[in-house]
C-alpha cells in the first residue's frame, strides 16, 4: 500500500496542526461567549484588550499543551510553532478583513507573551505523560 500524501497521526506536524486548530476553536468560542457577556451586561468596553489578551493565552497554552503531549519531546518548538501559526493566521485575516495590516508595540507585545505562553505550553504537553 501506498502511504504518499498521508499524514501520521503521530508526526509533530499533525501535533501541530492539532494543537493549532484546538487553539483558535477555543479562542473563536470564548470570545464570542465575551462577546455576549459585553452586550448583554454593563461590562465596560475598556475589558476588551485584557480579554482578548487572556482568551488568547489560554487558548495557545491549551493548544500548544495538546499539541506536545503524544510527540513526548521538543515541547518548546512545538508550541512556538502553534503560537506562530496562530498568529499568522489571525494576523493575516485581521488584515484581510480590516483592510490594512498594523504592527504596533502592542502587537508585537501581544506576539511576545503567546509565543512564551506556547513555549510553556509545549513544556507542560511534553511533561504531562511522563
Amino acid at each position: 500500500m501506498n502511504n504518499v500524501g498521508k499524514i501520521n497521526k503521530n508526526s509533530a506536524i499533525y501535533s501541530i496542526f492539532k494543537g493549532f486548530v484546538i487553539s483558535i476553536v477555543l479562542s473563536l468560542v470564548l470570545i464570542f461567549i465575551y462577546a455576549i457577556i459585553l452586550v448583554n451586561t454593563n461590562i465596560q468596553e475598556n475589558t476588551i484588550k485584557p480579554v482578548i489578551i487572556t482568551i488568547t493565552s489560554i487558548s495557545i497554552l491549551i493548544g500548544s499543551s495538546i499539541s506536545s503531549i503524544k510527540i513526548k519531546s521538543k515541547g518548546l518548538v512545538n508550541g512556538i510553532c502553534v503560537s506562530l501559526l496562530y498568529f499568522v493566521t489571525f494576523y493575516l485575516l485581521s488584515s484581510i478583513i480590516v483592510c490594512g495590516f498594523s504592527f504596533s508595540l502592542s502587537t508585537i507585545i501581544m506576539m511576545s507573551i503567546g509565543i512564551l505562553i506556547g513555549a510553556v505550553g509545549g513544556i507542560i504537553g511534553v511533561n504531562l505523560r511522563r
